[in-house]
């Protein structure tokens, strides 16, 4: 009996060993052979001396001087009637940005005052019914009321005051 439980902890533990082999081994063999790969790429790199290029200067696409269009070299320079109307185009931009976020505002206000007033339609509508059914629910009463003191001889006129 001693055997077979020292086998089954063995087989156990060899289950356990080899699950966790399976788990944990490829990322650490990966990581293991990026380091690897690393070290004999940085002692490599010493030892192979600076590659010789020899590249033309000019570039692979040439465009002609008389296609070419100059002006944007000027474009930093400082015009004052440019950007006189830049900064006026700017502040009627601004102007209008605020002018929106405002009209924004009021629609959203706007919006949630809408949804007060229904939600006051809503409650008055409902408390208007609910003072239907109670008015109706009286005026059964009163119907039945009237008519027991019919039955039992009372008429409109006969009514009797009592001094107090």
């Amino acid at each position: 009996m001693a055997v077979k439980s020292r086998v089954l902890k063995a087989v156990v533990g060899l289950m356990a060993l080899c699950l966790a082999g399976y788990i944990v081994g490829p990322p650490l063999y990966w990581h293991l052979l990026e380091g690897i790969a690393s070290v004999s790429r940085s002692s490599s790199a010493s030892s192979c001396p600076s590659c010789i290029c020899e590249c033309d200067s000019l570039p692979l696409l040439t465009i002609p001087k008389d296609l070419s269009n100059m002006s944007f070299a000027d474009c930093a320079k400082h015009d004052p009637d440019v950007s006189e109307d830049t900064q006026k185009n700017f502040a009627e931009l601004l102007s209008e940005e605020l002018k929106l976020r405002e009209a924004e505002a009021l629609e959203i206000s706007s919006a949630k005052e809408a949804d007060k007033c229904n939600s006051g339609m809503e409650t008055c509508e409902e408390a208007r019914e609910k003072a239907e059914a109670t008015l109706l629910a009286q005026k059964r009463l009163s119907a039945m009321w009237e008519l027991r003191a019919h039955q039992r001889g009372w008429k409109e006129g006969n009514a009797r005051s009592h001094p107090q």
